[in-house]
């Protein structure tokens, strides 16, 4: 990857610093939604609910079960099987409970943003291959869409942190409603087809969506 890519990047680390949330922890619908990342999913989830199957069974065993009832194969057979279940639901249950929808958004918009450059990465690797031919000029006017949106990803993530914690800190941080529509609006590609100006109809479509989840959330909506 070009280190201009590498630069526009938000990595875990800074979205668990700009968030209070750890990105792996926070329920989204369309992880569900995608195939791929579903199976991932469910398999962290399931392992989990594996980890702590013994730990809950040989307690309720050991300070329930046994007390009262005495030792008891079936129900321990029965308990195995019915913890992991417990477990998973649970922690399903909690992370939609806990999770704030205009997180769940944002991040979202996150993977969306780097899908797009991800999608430079892969088209550079051709051009350097001799498979396809770039103009050096669009890929430079995609990147600076891409700076500017993180900028404003970023903003946006900042917000509805404050906001969560606490509403009062709004007045002294109005900043963070400003957007760089204005500035995306302004780019121009030398061609308006190609593999170039398609990422940057998409950084626009992301640009868009971030400055309506900021005004939504300057308004209360979410």
């Amino acid at each position: 990857m070009q280190p201009d890519l590498v630069g526009l990047e938000i990595s875990k680390g800074e979205l668990r610093r700009l968030t209070g949330f750890d990105p792996e922890d926070v329920f989204r619908p369309s992880i569900l939604a995608d195939r791929q990342k579903r199976l991932g999913f469910l398999m962290s989830e399931g392992l989990v609910a594996l980890a702590l199957t013994p730990i809950i069974v040989g307690f309720i065993y050991a300070f329930i079960i046994r007390p009262v009832i005495g030792s008891s194969i079936k129900l321990g057979i029965l308990l195995l099987i019915l913890v992991p279940i417990a477990v998973f639901i649970g922690r399903s249950l909690w992370r939609r409970q806990t999770c704030p929808h205009a997180l769940t958004i944002l991040l979202d918009e996150v993977d969306q943003y780097h899908q797009v450059v991800q999608a430079i990465d892969v088209h550079d690797q051709l051009a350097t291959s001799g498979n396809i031919e770039s103009s050096i000029n669009d890929r430079e006017q995609v990147i600076a869409a891409l700076q500017l949106i993180r900028e404003d990803l970023v903003r946006a993530l900042k917000t509805e942190r404050i906001l969560r914690d606490n509403k009062k800190l709004l007045a002294n941080n109005q900043e963070l409603f400003v957007n760089n529509l204005a500035n995306l609006q302004t780019l121009q590609l030398s061609s308006q087809a190609g593999e170039y100006a398609q990422l940057l109809n998409q950084s626009l479509q992301i640009a868009l969506d971030v400055q309506a989840q900021i005004r939504k959330l300057h308004q209360g909506e979410l």
